[in-house]
């Protein structure tokens, strides 16, 4: 008499995680498990998909991207991390390229392009109206303070 028992390798469901078309340039929500205090708690983390590399195999992984106040941040999730608690598609973005590693530096031009053009609007005020000075006054103190502090760093650093 011979008896089948099933022996269960990982606490993922691994058939439901092939089953999930992750590509790159879909925006995704991640629910990861975080153990605190001994409690378990479930975090959103959601953004874009740069790569998604080794496809389905037991090594898959994939890198989300998200812009949180102001400062880039990414992760990089493995596809069967018991950690995973629910992986969602949110939207899909027809894409030219397989891993989107150019968006950092777009994103990088596109600040420097808005603090470039700040300061360009903070010295021609004279035929804005009102609202539109303050506006200007306000983007060229900020633009100021950020030139400022870099120039600290910069006087601070001693040379080598």
């Amino acid at each position: 008499m011979e008896m089948k028992t099933s022996i269960k390798i990982s606490p993922v469901d691994i058939s439901a995680r092939q089953k999930i078309d992750i590509r790159a340039g879909d925006t995704v929500k991640v629910w990861q498990r975080i153990q605190e205090k001994g409690k378990i708690r479930l975090q959103v983390f959601e953004g874009l998909v740069l790569a998604v590399k080794h496809g389905k195999e037991p090594g898959a992984t994939f890198t989300i991207r998200r812009v949180s106040s102001g400062v880039g941040i990414e992760k990089i999730f493995p596809l069967y991390s018991p950690m995973i608690d629910k992986i969602e598609v949110v939207k899909r973005s027809k894409v030219r390229r397989a891993k989107l590693y150019h968006i950092r530096r777009k994103a990088a031009k596109e600040i420097s392009r808005q603090m470039r053009n700040s300061r360009l609007v903070g010295e021609n005020t004279d035929d804005l109206s009102e609202t539109e000075e303050e506006v200007a006054k306000e983007e060229t103190v900020s633009a100021e303070k950020v030139i400022e502090k870099t120039e600290q760093k910069e006087q601070t650093e001693e040379p080598k």
